[in-house]
């Protein structure tokens, strides 16, 4: 077979456009940051890059969800700190109050006192965390306490909040308010 001048020309028109194609593709990639337009252009690597988003995702997802449940976690604890509190000074009022040597105006005072911490106890027992009370369990929209102390929620319930944090990681975020508080 003999090669003419046009069949030259034409291999060396069609590898021009070849390299062109190319050359434009690798533009794209730099300019864009992109290694491909459309999931034809690399089957296997658009799969690789949805799983790879899809990856990225859930990572952000657990990362909100640790931050959510340290700040919970964080206020549960600072709740059950307070109520330390307020159990030990009950504790001191009670122990002066029963020592014998109180006349009636003081033994009044201090149940005052008691009465505000009983008060002080049930605004701590219906904490909230962004709007979600902590000590109810799963029914973080209603209050554990109404206002005279009472359970306002079924006290058989244990179910709490947990959250993912990892890919098999899970951690708790609140505690029953019948645990704390007692039946």
């Amino acid at each position: 077979m003999r090669i003419t001048n046009n069949m030259l020309i034409n291999n060396m028109v069609y590898n021009l456009n070849q390299n062109l194609k190319y050359l434009e593709k690798l533009q794209y990639q730099k300019a864009t940051g992109k290694k491909f337009r459309v999931p034809s252009d690399d089957p296997i690597g658009a799969s690789k890059s949805l799983k790879f988003n899809t990856d990225v995702s859930k990572l952000k997802q657990y990362e909100r969800n640790a931050k959510d449940a340290y700040s919970w976690m964080t206020d549960t604890e600072a709740a059950l700190g307070e109520i330390g509190s307020v159990l030990h000074r009950a504790k001191e009022l009670t122990v002066d109050a029963a020592n014998g040597t109180k006349d009636p105006e003081d033994l009044l005072k201090i149940k005052e006192e008691i009465n505000e911490l009983k008060d002080h106890l049930i605004q701590i027992g219906n904490t909230t965390y962004a709007g979600r009370h902590i000590f109810s369990g799963y029914k973080t929209d209603k209050p554990l306490l109404d206002e005279e102390g009472n359970y306002n929620i079924e006290l058989n319930m244990d179910e709490i909040f947990e959250y993912n944090v990892g890919v098999s990681e899970r951690v708790y975020v609140n505690i029953i308010g019948a645990k704390v508080f007692g039946v």
